[in-house]
């Protein structure tokens, strides 16, 4: 959305929430089994990006980061009072079903190493899928829309379908993410609509370097690592990250991908340069 359409959402976290919500209430309530418990959170949360975003993507700049936070907020507090569907801030628990099953052996989230290759295997998916879209001629007209929306419709595009599409999609992603959070945690709650995880999520993707495929993922490393290896030292971890964040933003505005990119043109540019030829005069 950000990187390759150039809105800056604050409400990814309804869709991530959509996604966990989906399957906590596929299995526990329509006693789904896992691939159509993955499905309905996956459906949930682009059905829902399709709704929010007929409105917000009208909107850019400002108005649509702002409208994405009260399409956030508004759900999370209906999250919250309607505890007979969504068990406000207590949540919902379920039981994990059979992921994969072949006569009598069952696959499932309860063994670790099938659980982290599972969720690998479903990020790299993605991950080609991002890939691939990028290269295609969608990505190009998301591009076009990102430096410029009036020429873009000059030359044919529609940019508000196009914007549209580009929210779903990203909503899609937003509800793959929660989905595998569900089952990976057993568990869904409306504390993870809240908008400061979009905000949490749109940082990462700005220190990475938005725009580039690897920055979300370098950025979301980096911020989880300092997290981890800095709480069990000091309880402020916060502000390390926040520093972090800070000097990113101001000595490399394109994230540690970006920077990285132009250091590399710079010294290929300097490689292909043709040599300078030098004339030796001698005074007569």
């Amino acid at each position: 959305m950000f990187g390759y359409v150039g809105l800056l959402s604050f409400g990814q976290a309804l869709y991530f929430g959509c996604g966990m919500y989906g399957v906590a209430i596929g299995v526990s309530d329509f006693g789904l089994s896992f691939w159509p418990a993955f499905g309905l959170g996956i459906v949930a949360a682009m059905a829902m990006a399709l709704v929010t975003g007929i409105f917000a993507v009208r909107l850019t700049w400002h108005y649509f980061a702002i409208i994405t936070v009260v399409f956030s907020l508004i759900f999370y507090f209906l999250a919250l009072t309607n505890k007979w569907l969504t068990g406000g801030d207590d949540g919902i628990n379920f039981t994990l079903p059979s992921t994969f099953s072949l006569g009598g052996t069952h696959w499932s989230f309860t063994d670790p190493t099938f659980q982290y290759f599972f969720i690998l295997g479903t990020v790299s998916f993605c991950f080609w899928l991002m890939h691939r879209l990028i290269g295609s001629p969608l990505g190009k007209a998301f591009l076009a829309i990102r430096d410029n929306d009036v020429r873009a419709s000059l030359i044919g595009l529609n940019v508000y379908l196009l914007r549209l599409i580009a929210f779903v999609m990203a909503g899609f992603l937003a509800g793959v993410a929660g989905a595998l959070f569900a089952f990976f945690g057993r568990y869904a709650s409306a504390t993870y609509m809240f908008y400061h995880v979009s905000g949490e999520a749109v940082v990462w993707a700005i220190v990475g370097g938005a725009g580039t495929l690897f920055g979300p993922i370098v950025g979301t490393s980096i911020f989880i690592v300092v997290r981890e290896i800095v709480s069990t030292h000091w309880e402020h971890h916060s502000l390390i990250v926040g520093v972090v964040a800070i000097l990113v933003v101001i000595f490399a505005p394109k994230g540690i991908v970006g920077l990285w990119h132009e250091r590399l043109m710079r010294l290929t540019e300097r490689g292909m340069a043709p040599p300078v030829e030098t004339e030796l005069r001698t005074e007569p």
